[in-house]
């Protein structure tokens, strides 16, 4: 080799040399520090403190007992260079000054469409025994707010599959509805049905706080083979800590925002938002927040927006996620703190009543109480006014029902409540669905049409002189008015009824 080649050789050696080494130190500046340990030092109920280990909030910290095993807590708060942690799991055996770890990237889970199918914990885990799950992708739990202006406005119907909702409470695509009710009155079977008869093309479900045995149920029974197979479901069961219950809602928002991005229709069903407040509650007041509101400290009233928002439509082009959430009303009391700040932030609420569900009606939709939104931008005048009748002569029907009860109305004193009592049966009928039925959009909107179909049209565009205002109609109407009070007062029970909340009554 002559001269000249060496040194050129040698040239290039050095030049590649050098890239080489550049890369090195470039990858070795882009590695995160090492951890710096701590060791803990308090704990007190479920709240836990450690002192010397450097941390932000959100991580998530390994606890090492010098029997090797090991607890998986996550940092809540710092008071000065101490550092307050919630476990995710059992802390049973926790030894004082264990070691504290702090983990590398925490607060994330892999995604996929392998997730299809799957029953996963709040921390993402498989609950359903088929093996891991292959996630191409890794999105961050508490996910990423959407520019307002950048969203697509909501313009298109989502068929859910019952008729009620479908004809009088029609829900658009990336729209967030309240299911508000009392426990016991069907809100399960209810989800249920909408979980496998929408027309979405994912639904992801997250059972947050409920007891254990629903969880098998609403996989098996509820959802069935059908529904399973287009859906992921993220369990997080009352006897989880509250972190994990917290980390459930994110994950399975986190799951529908991954499906949104790649252009498809998600059904989000979350039971329930109330659970998830009360174990943002238990966390707060764990960490010494102050209560406000019966209770519930300030940081649940921001959780629960932060929340919701990240559902609905995505940017143009995207996808959307339409949300259901249901509320726990306690004693069916719909000024409930949790149940009017969601209905505040919410795009409709759809009501069931105890009432309704006792009367063997179901789904018990309290059409009266619910609304959605955004209905009457989506859906043609013709479906808006057939909407309106149905609302309007089933307010009359209730407003009237004590004196048609008792037989005090006279026929022919009101033609608006002569057409209610006419309509009442095929109004019940239509507003009762069974779990196996599916009523799609169209057929419901037509099924409402052929109920006025042979109906007289609107009273309320006739010049009506009410059984109010006709002198014999309005002795009619005191006539049945007071008999129905004489029948309330003379019912059996009232007496012992009114005892008893008399003797409730403070003195």
């Amino acid at each position: 080799m002559s001269g000249s080649a060496t040194q050129k050789f040698r040239a290039e050696r050095a030049l590649g040399w050098r890239e080489r080494m550049a890369r090195q130190v470039k990858r070795a500046v882009a590695l995160p520090p090492p951890p710096v340990e701590g060791a803990l030092t308090r704990m007190v109920g479920l709240t836990l403190e450690a002192s010397g280990c450097q941390a932000a909030v959100g991580d998530v910290c390994d606890l090492l007992n010098g029997d090797g095993s090991k607890v998986e807590a996550e940092v809540v708060g710092f008071a000065g260079d101490k550092l307050y942690l919630m476990p995710t799991g059992e802390v049973h055996g926790l030894a004082p000054a264990a070691r504290v770890v702090p983990r590398q990237r925490a607060g994330s889970v892999r995604v996929g469409p392998g997730l299809l199918g799957r029953v996963i914990d709040g921390n993402g885990t498989p609950l359903d025994g088929l093996g891991p799950i292959q996630g191409e992708d890794r999105v961050k739990l508490l996910g990423r707010s959407i520019n307002p202006l950048a969203r697509h406005p909501i313009d298109t119907p989502l068929d859910v599959g019952v008729r009620s909702i479908n004809s009088l409470l029609t829900v658009g695509r990336g729209q967030r509805i309240g299911l508000f009710a009392g426990s016991g009155v069907g809100k399960s079977v209810l989800l249920g049905m909408m979980a496998r008869y929408t027309s979405a093309d994912v639904i992801v479900v997250g059972l947050i706080g409920e007891r254990g045995r629903e969880v098998k149920e609403f996989v098996e029974r509820i959802l069935g083979p059908e529904g399973r197979r287009r859906s992921v479901v993220v369990a997080s069961p009352a006897d989880n800590p509250p972190l994990i219950r917290l980390h459930g809602a994110w994950l399975a928002t986190s799951i529908a925002e991954y499906f949104r991005e790649r252009g498809l229709s998600v059904l989000l069903i979350m039971d329930s938002l109330t659970r998830f407040a009360q174990a943002q509650r238990e966390i707060g007041l764990a960490i010494g927040e102050a209560p406000a509101t019966k209770g519930y400290p300030p940081s649940v009233f921001a959780r629960l927006p932060a929340l919701v928002e990240r559902a609905g439509n995505g940017a143009k082009g995207k996808g959307s996620i339409t949300a259901f959430y249901t509320v726990l009303t306690e004693g069916d009391d719909q000024q409930d703190p949790i149940a009017d700040s969601a209905r505040a932030i919410l795009d409709g609420h759809v009501v069931l009543s105890r009432r309704i569900a006792e009367a063997g009606q179901y789904p018990a939709v309290d059409v009266e109480a619910s609304v959605s939104r955004v209905m009457q931008e989506i859906i043609p005048p013709e479906h808006a006014e057939l909407a309106r009748r149905f609302r309007q002569t089933l307010s009359i029907y209730q407003q009237n029902r004590d004196l048609i009860s008792i037989g005090a109305y006279q026929r022919g004193s009101d033609p608006r409540i002569d057409q209610a009592i006419d309509l009442w049966p095929a109004m019940q009928k239509f507003l009762m669905q069974p779990i196996d039925k599916r009523v799609g959009h169209a057929e419901a909107v037509n099924e409402l049409r052929q109920l006025f179909a042979a109906s007289p049209a609107d009273p309320r565009h006739e010049t009506i002189r009410t059984s109010r205002h006709r002198p014999a109609g309005r002795r009619a109407y005191r006539k049945g008015t007071r008999r129905a009070r004489r029948a309330r007062r003379e019912a059996p029970g009232r007496d012992a009824a009114e005892a008893g909340r008399a003797r409730e009554i403070p003195q």
